[in-house]
């Protein structure tokens, strides 16, 4: 069965990945709607769309269901789509009543658009690491960047500790240490909602290691910020930063720097200055 790959307009640099991929038409309507155009019949072959819905997560998840809901009409033999990384996430239950669970909401309208399987790197609410899950009813294959993020930093210290600034991450840190956090209530913050870190422990001894803090994103960098710090307050002698998705938000790379990081690297399914890990490379070593 023939394969069509798929690349959406934020998908432009993986391309040479995929050097057959068809671009999909894209265009804004003058109110800023957006035009999609599936350039190539999709009728009985197997479908790979490649999209990426950050930044500008709300509009191009938008883009994602009408380009899913375009191929499906065309009557593909499958249809699955890479998302490197998943907007909505990390709202995966709820903490207060009548809250919406998006990570649900997504997974659904995915698979009602058609997506047999979505293919995403470290999603945030899938705990068990790499390998095929369901979740709200949707395939989900999630595959790891540790294994390459690891790899990576271990050239500068192959010695390193590694660990994960908490439970959720702790897949990553392949048999390492996990640091105990706990959340505090919702804040606001410049008009953004985030939720703070009001407890940060490390119960292991760091004092004159090299140490490696492996988590699934930073976004505002407040987790990896505090990790950071009370590492290097235990005497830690280098700390280095790998996630798999770096949003970098409020200078949030800066002030790694600032709180004591060695360095900091991502995968790129996020442009970022700080991403050294292929995600197209990560996804075909998955599919084949």
């Amino acid at each position: 069965m023939a394969r069509l790959v798929l690349l959406s307009e934020t998908a432009g640099d993986f391309s040479g990945a995929f050097p057959n991929a068809v671009r999909v038409e894209m265009k804004s309507f003058p109110d800023g709607e957006s035009y999609i155009r599936i350039p190539e019949n999709c009728k009985g072959k197997e479908v790979l769309l490649i999209h990426r819905c950050y930044p500008s997560p709300n509009d191009n998840l938008v883009k994602l269901f009408l380009m899913l809901d375009a191929i499906r009409s065309q009557s593909p033999s499958s249809l699955r789509a890479f998302v490197p990384y998943l907007p909505y996430a990390r709202m995966d239950k709820s903490v207060k009543e009548g809250e919406a669970v998006s990570a649900e909401t997504i997974c659904r309208m995915l698979k009602s658009l058609g997506c047999a399987e979505l293919i995403t790197l470290d999603c945030h609410f899938i705990k068990k690491g790499a390998g095929i899950h369901e979740w709200a009813g949707l395939r989900i294959r999630n595959i790891s960047a540790a294994d390459a993020l690891l790899a990576q930093l271990r050239k500068k210290a192959p010695g390193a500790l590694v660990i994960s600034p908490d439970q959720g991450a702790s897949y990553m840190a392949k048999g390492g240490k996990s640091m105990k956090k706990v959340r505090g209530e919702y804040g606001e913050m410049g008009g953004a909602t985030y939720r703070h870190v009001a407890k940060f422990e490390a119960d292991f001894d760091v004092k004159g290691k090299d140490v490696i803090i492996i988590d699934d994103m930073v976004s505002t960098g407040s987790t990896m910020i505090k990790a950071v710090k009370v590492l290097k307050d235990g005497g830690a002698k280098r700390v280095f930063c790998a996630a798999t998705h770096g949003l970098f938000l409020n200078n949030a790379l800066e002030k790694l720097v600032e709180a004591g990081a060695e360095e900091t690297i991502c995968a790129n399914s996020i442009v970022s200055p700080a991403a050294r890990i292929d995600a197209a490379a990560l996804l075909r070593e998955a599919i084949g």
